[in-house]
């Protein structure tokens, strides 16, 4: 009897089972606005890199068309990186807005109702007009400047301020130089003459910043200050080559009159310049005033580029905290940047301006736990 063959033939082709891509929902969408067009604003948030990096991490991110042209940037850069180019009206409609200054009114109101605003802080802030329209809406607003990092340092802020800071240097050696109608005069001395006086007034980040661009132009710089303890930081921040001087009425007329360029900023104490100096003013000088004019407007691709980095962090951060809400709940350095939250005003400084009543957002945080 021949044994029966019980050997089974194995199928070894392996098997493929068809499997489901699962489309990764955006998290949310993030909306890009032009700058408005009767401003000289030049600045942007947003570089198409940076926008990239957010893409990526599931944000779904709406440009409006041309916005970026200030920055010298197509809408074609932004594409690449997976960046939606849409309507101005589409991009209101985005979940959070980012804008460099405030919105206007009417902008306010296509936005969606409990939507999230984010910007610089600027004069618009203080429209009682703007201020009753994120309310109406319900808008959730916060300015970027006003957030505070972990270590309570005003990130934002800084880089701008830095900027502007450098900036007024490239302004002041502009103005001088024979292209730019002055006299062909260089801030750094060579053999055998003097270099350019450089008063500054003031203290912080852009008046810390300018310093250190102007003697490292060769520029001999004095910074003046109504307080002597700012004075001692600005030493360590700036190094020992800065010449600081406590500002008395005799000092500062002597060092007015001698300097090639002046500039004012915020001083740690109240300081006006006063009118009376104008005489003594050389003819060539050239003074700028921080309160009045920002230099960054002229370099406005640095400043995409350095908020950019801050703004990928935060969003990231927002992300891990489940939203927007989450995050300003859980984070108290951004608790101090926001304007409107939940159809009440929570800014004590924009409330005193417009005589409105305010709330302390940590009440009302508390009050939703």
């Amino acid at each position: 009897m021949s044994a029966q063959n019980t050997t089974t033939d194995l199928d070894l082709e392996t098997k493929l089972s068809p499997v489901e891509e699962k489309i990764k929902e955006p998290s949310f969408s993030l909306g890009l606005v032009a700058n408005y067009t009767d401003t000289d604003e030049t600045r942007f948030l947003l570089t198409p890199e940076g926008s990239g990096l957010l893409t990526s991490s599931g944000i779904k991110v709406l440009m409006e068309k041309g916005a970026a042209r200030d920055i010298s940037f197509p809408d074609a850069s932004y594409r690449e990186f997976g960046v939606n180019i849409v309507s101005r009206t589409e991009a209101l409609k985005a979940d959070v807005v980012l804008s460099y200054r405030p919105l206007h009114p009417h902008d306010i109101h296509k936005m969606k109702k409990g939507a999230a605003l984010f910007t610089m802080m600027g004069k618009g802030v203080f429209d009682i007009n703007v201020i009753k329209a994120l309310l109406d809406k319900e808008i959730v607003c916060g300015c970027f400047d006003n957030f505070l990092s972990f270590n309570n340092e005003p990130v934002f802020a800084n880089i701008v301020d830095e900027i502007d800071g450098r900036g007024s240097i490239i302004y002041a050696q502009e103005y001088l130089s024979y292209l730019g109608g002055g006299k062909g005069v260089l801030l750094a001395g060579v053999a055998g003459i003097n270099p350019c006086e450089i008063l500054i007034i003031g203290d912080g980040t852009v008046v810390y910043s300018a310093a250190k661009a102007a003697m490292a132009a060769g520029a001999f710089v004095t910074l003046m200050n109504n307080d002597i303890s700012a004075l001692q930081m600005a030493k360590q921040v700036c190094g020992e080559n800065l010449n600081t001087i406590a500002i008395h009425p005799r000092v500062l007329f002597n060092r007015v009159k001698s300097a090639d360029v002046i500039l004012i900023g915020e001083c740690t104490r109240p300081f006006e310049f006063p009118k009376n100096l104008s005489p003594a003013l050389k003819d060539s000088v050239y003074l700028l005033n921080f309160q009045e004019t920002h230099p960054s407007i002229s370099v406005p691709r640095t400043v995409a580029m350095a908020l950019s980095n801050c703004l990928v962090n935060f969003f990231d951060d927002v992300i891990l905290k489940g939203g927007i809400h989450h995050m300003i709940a859980t984070t108290p350095g951004v608790q101090t940047g926001i304007i409107t939250f939940h159809g009440k005003l929570v800014d004590k400084l924009i409330g005193s301006f417009l005589n409105l009543p305010s709330v302390d957002i940590k009440v009302m945080l508390a009050a939703t736990n």
